[in-house]
Formats: structure tokens, sequence, C-alpha cells
């Protein structure tokens, strides 16, 4: 949302909690939604605009992830659901349930978020990810659809220390990490 300098934000409602999605206390009806992108759904402070044209504060402690179905609680006890906004999205299809979880297997080994269902794969569009699975054999199309990808399990906890792709991998005995082609073994 672009925002006026001479905006007014304590005029605006604010949100004061999330609810989760399937958490206690969820309102049959949300008294209006926001749709947001997928990477706009991790946010701290920003102005949001309602699909009901009105517009709310989000103000909080620390960055927040958001997941499509929480409700935003605004002072007043009204709940803002949040949808997944329509995005340039690749759908991505294979020849067979195999190839798919080959395909889902090298989006994974570069981090891309997807969202995968039966029979297909959607990804943000990026045209060296086009290229790549073109390359093995996906049959790729451009489209427009809300985007809800799979959590990133890896990136969306925190262990207390910094990050380290292999932290829990264990070691063998001649100090390889799995993933090795000499795991596990050695030779003379």
């Amino acid at each position: 949302m672009k925002l006026n300098i001479q905006t007014d934000f304590t005029k605006f409602p604010r949100v004061t909690s999330v609810l989760r999605r399937g958490d206690h206390g969820i309102s049959a009806q949300p008294a209006d939604r926001v749709a947001l992108a997928h990477g706009e759904r991790r946010l701290r402070r920003r102005a949001l605009v309602l699909t009901g044209g009105g517009q709310i504060l989000a103000d909080f402690t620390e960055p927040t992830l958001l997941a499509v179905g929480d409700r935003l609680v605004l002072e007043d006890g009204r709940q803002i659901e949040i949808e997944a906004a329509e995005e340039e999205l690749l759908e991505v299809r294979a020849r067979d349930g195999a190839h798919l979880a080959e395909l889902a297997w090298h989006l994974g080994g570069r981090h891309v978020a997807t969202a995968i269902s039966p029979g297909r794969i959607l990804v943000l569009r990026d045209d060296g990810i086009r290229t790549m699975l073109e390359e093995l054999g996906a049959t790729v199309a451009a489209v427009r659809a809300p985007f809800e990808p799979l959590r990133d399990t890896h990136h969306d906890h925190h262990h207390g220390h910094e990050h380290r792709h292999h932290e829990h991998w264990e070691r063998d005995r001649y100090g390889r990490l799995p993933g090795d082609p000499h795991y596990g073994h050695n030779h003379p």
C-alpha cells in the first residue's frame, strides 16, 4: 500500500493480537478480510487495506508470520481474516508422481517457496527456475493465482544460535556429513 506522509495512523483501528487458523475464539464470520502476497505475510509494522476498503494498522513488537486463515484481532474485538493475494506464478506439471517428486526435490534444494498439490507445483515466477524446470522435463505455464506455499520449517524456527545448514547432522567417524558419497566408510 502506498501511503501519504501526512496520513494520521493514529486514526486507524489497531491490531492487538493474532488468532491462528483453527484457534479457539475465531468468530464464525470475519468483519473483513485483507489479501496479502506471500512475501507480505511476514510483517511488523504496516498499514493494511481491507478488501472492504477500510484501513487498519498492524504494529507488532517483532516480525510476525501470518498464514492464510489467521485472524487479526482489532482493539474493538473485530476479526480480520488473512487471504492469499493473487500473484504471478509458474504452474509446474510433471509426467507422473515420481517426476513431480523429483521436481519438488530440485526446488527444495534451491530453497524455492512451493505450493504442492496432486499433479502440480506452484512457485513464484522466476525465469531461471522456469528454465531449470523445463530442462528437467516439466511442463511450465505462467499463471496468476493465490499462493500459499508450504511453510519452511527449517527457517521458521530459531535455535538460539547462528544458522548453519547441517547443524543437526552427525558426522561419521571419518568426519564426513550425510550426503557425502563416502559417508560411513573409507577407502584404503
